[in-house]
């Protein structure tokens, strides 16, 4: 692997990195537990590992931004995550700041292509 091509690999994984947050707000609308969270964002093109996932799930529930109940109606128990209200406040910012921010960058592009 060239030098460039580590370097993009690196800041492909920023960006990834930089967006699952805002990418797990959206995609828990509905209860879901994390393995059928990891299929569901599968299916739309967003592959993460579930070593990546669950401590993220963690993480977003003990900020808050996200809600857990047990079901154990099942052989297997399963923790179901939803987002919260304040999880959805959170969400609709984040989402504002990157529609802002890819507008800027479509500009930038649009302007490149004119010239």
């Amino acid at each position: 692997m060239s030098e460039n091509e580590k370097i993009i690999d690196n800041l492909l994984q920023e960006l990834k990195r930089g967006t699952l947050v805002l990418t797990v707000l959206l995609n828990t609308e509905e209860s879901c537990y994390g393995y059928s969270l990891v299929q569901n964002l599968k299916e739309k093109g967003v592959e993460i590992e579930q070593n990546t996932l669950y401590p993220l799930l963690r993480r977003l529930e003990k900020q808050n931004l996200l809600e857990s109940i047990w079901d154990t109606s099942e052989n297997r128990p399963r923790k179901y995550y939803r987002i919260s209200e304040s999880g959805k406040d959170v969400r609709d910012s984040l989402l504002k700041e990157w529609q802002r921010t890819n507008a800027v960058i479509e500009s930038m592009l649009s302007r490149e292509d004119g010239e």
